[in-house]
């Protein structure tokens, strides 16, 4: 998959592993690196799992249309899909095969 940053800044961070680190800790800064290797190695959303150390999801409420994977406990990797319009099935819902480019909105405590 293609990977954008919806910020400058956040590219800059996580393209500079001493930054990454000093930012957000030695252990998370290798999660986000891991993460971002394995989506963009994916051909699309849908080789992403939904279960396991990565546990993809999609998000709704305030965040309909974002998805998400796991990082450090309540932290998550926070994306949306980069197409326009954005690829859906016929029920509506977003179709993950068809989704090859995303855009990071950021690393963030989707609880709060």
């Amino acid at each position: 998959m293609v990977i954008t940053f919806r910020q400058r800044k956040l590219q800059r961070v996580v393209n500079d592993t001493r930054k990454l680190e000093a930012t957000y800790g030695a252990r998370m800064a290798k999660l986000i690196q891991r993460r971002l290797l394995v989506l963009e190695a994916a051909d699309n959303l849908s080789q992403i799992p939904p279960r396991g150390p990565l546990r993809l999801h999609q998000l709704f409420g305030d965040r309909a249309g974002q998805f998400s994977v796991d990082l450090v406990h309540p932290y998550r990797l926070v994306f949306v899909p980069n197409h326009e319009p954005v690829p859906t099935t016929h029920d509506g819902g977003i179709d993950r095969t068809r989704v090859t480019d995303i855009t990071v909105i950021g690393i963030l405590d989707t609880h709060q």
